[in-house]
């Protein structure tokens, strides 16, 4: 079987990476933008960046921002209705995912009217158009939902997260800029960076992993390992190659899939609206010990990547302690909690349990598993 990989067709880099956003619109003949942004970026001036590149050249566009953390059905389909009204050709994503997320399913449907039920796009849907051109620039260092093919939507009535697979919504041109990441807190560059972490990992060894996502996922691991501690403490360098390494761990997952940490978050970002890097990052070194019998040697190049010395020495025991131990580590020292305890409620673990089961990134996990093991993996965190 074939392995397929899909990037974007052209990708910025670096400080002021944004300015070309203007070039990439008129070299592409493209008129008017419908911007997607969260509300609090626009009241906090950060889209207001982009914007003003917008202006500088000219270039019209109509901003939406009914967007929530995480983005709902009904945020899905009003845009989707405003951007028929706007007279746009194109999408500007500014923000984390939830303002990709929302660019993506709009793109989607505008193009693919047949799945106008948003619900109709969860899983691998067999869209047959691609989703109107998105130009996505990230404002936080941990999704890279500007180079992937996946996107998630809340259906609110069910209390669930929809996991949407489709190549055909990648954005065309990412703009990776670090002074659009400069304002995120302390807390939001923590979670969003072990997210970024957690996508690395999970991505090395999910079943569908091979050479060329590894080198990428390795790569990432090394870069956010030692750039987070100073992305958190605002540093330009922490903040660029946490720019850099979250963005090459998206090139890998979103070719690989991930596992079940992220069948487990999403279930919590569902029923309790919990941050997804916080959920990711206190669950990943409880399932790193569960999945450690199923992915051989990767803990040991997992630990290499993370900075611990002497691998080559170790047993495969100590290798994969070391590994788990270092993800605890970078964790705790940018502030995320240990468990669950204050998040999930032990009535709710057998609906979280069947949600995380029947989530669409469960199957990529290295090590098989059922509601049962995944319930344990619940009750041992809170």
């Amino acid at each position: 079987m074939a392995n397929r990989f899909v990037l974007n067709e052209t990708s910025y880099h670096g400080a002021g990476a944004i300015r070309e956003i203007a070039a990439e619109a008129k070299g592409r003949g493209f008129q008017k933008a419908f911007v997607c942004s969260d509300p609090d970026l626009v009241k906090f001036g950060v889209t207001d960046k982009v914007l003003k590149v917008l202006d500088g050249a000219g270039l019209p566009y109509e901003l939406y921002s009914n967007i929530k953390p995480n983005p709902t059905i009904e945020n899905v389909q009003t845009g989707v209705e405003a951007y028929k009204k706007s007279g746009a050709d194109y999408l500007i994503a500014i923000g984390g995912g939830s303002s990709m997320d929302t660019a993506k399913a709009i793109g989607i449907i505008i193009e693919n009217p047949d799945f106008a039920d948003v619900v109709s796009l969860e899983g691998v849907a067999p869209t047959k158009n691609k989703s109107v051109p998105i130009f996505a620039v990230p404002t936080t260092a941990g999704t890279a939902a500007e180079v992937t093919i996946n996107y998630v939507i809340t259906d609110a009535a069910k209390n669930r997260k929809m996991v949407c697979v489709d190549p055909k919504d990648i954005p065309v041109v990412a703009f990776v800029d670090p002074e659009m990441m400069a304002s995120m807190p302390k807390g939001l560059t923590a979670a969003t960076g072990m997210d970024a972490l957690t996508h690395a990992i999970e991505g090395y060894i999910t079943a569908g992993a091979w050479e060329l996502s590894d080198m990428f996922h390795l790569k990432a691991i090394e870069i956010i390992s030692r750039s987070l501690r100073d992305a958190v403490a605002n540093t330009p360098k922490g903040r660029e190659d946490m720019a850099l390494g979250q963005y090459v761990a998206g090139m890998g997952f979103s070719n690989v899939g991930l596992g079940i940490v992220h069948s487990m978050a999403h279930p919590l970002g569902a029923l309790y609206d919990t941050p997804h890097g916080i959920a990711n990052a206190i669950i990943l070194p409880t399932v790193m010990e569960y999945n450690a019998e199923a992915t051989g040697e990767k803990y040991r190049e997992i630990a290499r990547a993370m900075g611990v010395k002497g691998v080559d020495s170790m047993s495969q025991e100590e290798y994969r302690k070391a590994a788990i131990d270092a993800v605890r580590k970078l964790s705790e020292d940018v502030g995320i909690p240990a468990d669950l305890k204050e998040i999930v409620k032990r009535e709710d673990i057998p609906f979280l349990a069947q949600s995380a089961y029947d989530d669409a990134c469960r199957p990529g996990n290295p090590k098989e598993t059922s509601v049962e093991d995944i319930t344990k993996l619940y009750e041992s965190l809170i």
